[in-house]
């Protein structure tokens, strides 16, 4: 697990179930498709090239040597890339849309390739991804759709609207497929991550404590104090602290949880719906 944190397996009687989590060579995804492995689950690892599939691989059979685990390099961002997972992947039991991109920039300068880019990769690929999976998991009776959202959904950070854009159509799009699925055995959920020391943001966190001349605890003192003042947990989340909610999803053990938005936002959000 990153971080050298690792959590015991429990029984959350996923042994036998294959799932796709999209975007798992790093950050949330990884932690997503460890913690999936490490259930019994067979997970198929996703990412835009091999080296990138392979080392994720790699790491999660060095902490479970056990693990069913498979590569799938695709770039999930765009149709020709879903077609030919498609193609390689009949069906899947799970599936996990953690894909997603990130970019602040004031409002004025995100041209129109920026909207119609974030919303082909953070909205798209799962709009095309259960289009191909939620039929044959509504045939069989069973099945499990998560996506990854983010507390921007909920409170749109000004300094990435385009993105808060997209975490917001997740929540609509699920909701919508969940109640296409009442009276089945088949979920679709959402989670929204709070701020999370995921593999991009590390990166972005790391150069502007440089640019500020701060050290990393220093700026994430002072970002939860200034950016997100309304957090609980004053801290960035590890990813495993969000996948630990998803790999519930994940499970037949919830069941009776369908078309709901949960938070592994460490509080930020303040409302309470």
């Amino acid at each position: 697990m990153e971080g050298g944190f690792i959590q015991p397996s429990m029984n959350l009687e996923l042994d036998g179930k294959r799932a796709l989590v999209t975007g798992s060579t790093a950050g949330i995804g990884y932690a997503i498709a460890e913690a999936l492995a490490r259930e019994g689950v067979d997970v198929i690892v996703n990412g835009r090239t091999e080296e990138r599939v392979e080392q994720a691989i790699k790491s999660i059979l060095a902490s479970h040597p056990q693990a069913k685990v498979e590569g799938l390099a695709a770039n999930l961002g765009n149709a020709d890339g879903v077609r030919a997972a498609v193609e390689r992947l009949h069906d899947v039991d799970i599936l996990v849309n953690n894909l997603g991109i990130f970019e602040p920039k004031p409002f004025e300068q995100i041209p129109d390739e920026d909207w119609i880019r974030f919303f082909e990769v953070n909205v798209m690929s799962g709009v095309r991804l259960c289009r191909e999976y939620l039929p044959g998991m509504k045939k069989r009776n069973w099945g499990r759709i998560v996506f990854i959202s983010s507390e921007s959904a909920v409170q749109i950070p000004a300094e990435m609207i385009q993105y808060g854009m997209t975490k917001t159509a997740q929540l609509a799009i699920s909701r919508g497929l969940a109640e296409t699925t009442a009276g089945t055995g088949v979920t679709v959920n959402t989670v929204l991550a709070g701020p999370t020391a995921s593999e991009g943001v590390n990166v972005f966190v790391d150069r502007l404590a440089a640019a500020s001349h701060k050290t990393k605890a220093e700026f994430e003192t002072e970002f939860f104090r200034g950016v997100r003042p309304s957090s609980l947990l004053q801290r960035f989340a590890r990813p495993d602290e969000v996948a630990a909610l998803v790999v519930f999803l994940c499970s037949p053990l919830s069941s009776a949880t369908n078309g709901a938005a949960l938070r592994a936002d460490g509080g930020v959000v303040r409302s309470i719906l």
